[in-house]
């Protein structure tokens, strides 16, 4: 399930922030608050989505959905490892045959919980979004996290969106599409997040006149969250989900191939062990 196919779709940023946060505002009162770009911003924040944003997988959630919230033996039989993004092609073609509608799956996606701290933790990143740029690198899809990101209020947060671009079609089918193909051993064979950073970190570069990001942070929970990883420096910082596959894997591999992980390592638990650790970087400026 870590091993999943995820496709890029980016998301331009839109108008600026109006108003402050209060510490005690949920996070359905965020909406309408933007995160101003800006080359200023010293932090670069990559967050992925299912199970380090939201408290579970999108794609399971969904199920939920389907009369009888589950799915059929023989769907479920006909995954493939490293395929998970045509497994999920089929998963919502069914859906749409059994008359699930666009409305029933935005209703589902809306009632996902984010996962305990997270809150607390965007709450932050807006009361110092001169310091932090945010982009969202997901194997979910692009309809699922728009969703959720309009309903509580903070689509307008992240600079950009990577993830599978999905859309509904005249029938009503929400359709994923395929992005790319790559040569990385390590990746689902449609996606390899690496990818995705080391092209947005050299883009960004060049529109900020060529000046880097002062650090750049990679916050995740799954398998195919080390392969970025890999790419961060020892100034940088990667933030596994404590106990979930990827901070079991950074472990072994800090243990077993220590030249192949550069960057400093911050397991947590909740938003709020990363608000700490923030929190103490701004204050050694």
């Amino acid at each position: 399930r870590y091993l999943e196919a995820v496709f890029i779709q980016c998301i331009p940023p839109d108008r600026p922030v109006r108003r402050p946060i209060s510490p005690h505002t949920n996070m359905a009162a965020l909406s309408n608050l933007t995160n101003a770009a800006s080359p200023a911003q010293r932090f670069l924040v990559f967050f992925d989505f299912d199970e380090t944003i939201i408290n579970e997988s999108s794609d399971d959630a969904v199920v939920r959905a389907v009369p009888g919230q589950q799915l059929p033996d023989w769907l479920k039989d006909c995954y493939r490892e490293g395929h998970y993004n045509e497994h999920m092609q089929r998963v919502l073609a069914y859906m749409a045959e059994q008359g699930v509608s666009q409305d029933s799956i935005r209703s589902v996606v809306e009632k996902i919980p984010p996962t305990p701290g997270l809150p607390a933790l965007f709450q932050y990143l807006l009361k110092h979004q001169q310091d932090f740029e945010l982009v969202v690198v997901s194997d979910a899809n692009m309809y699922f996290i728009d969703t959720w990101l309009q309903h509580v209020g903070l689509r307008h947060l992240f600079r950009r969106i990577f993830t599978n671009p999905a859309s509904f079609d005249a029938a009503g089918r929400l359709v994923l599409l395929p992005f790319h193909s790559h040569s990385c051993s390590r990746c689902p064979e449609n996606m390899c997040k690496q990818v995705i950073l080391r092209e947005y970190l050299a883009h960004r570069q060049e529109e900020r006149g060529g000046a880097p990001f002062h650090r750049v942070f990679y916050v995740g929970d799954g398998a195919n969250d080390i392969c970025p990883c890999l790419a961060l420096g020892p100034q940088d910082t990667a933030f596994p989900r404590r106990d979930f596959p990827m901070h079991k894997l950074l472990v072994e591999m800090q243990q077993f191939q220590p030249a192949n992980f550069k960057a400093n390592m911050v397991p947590w638990a909740s938003g709020d062990d990363v608000v700490d650790f923030l929190k103490k970087l701004r204050e050694e400026r």
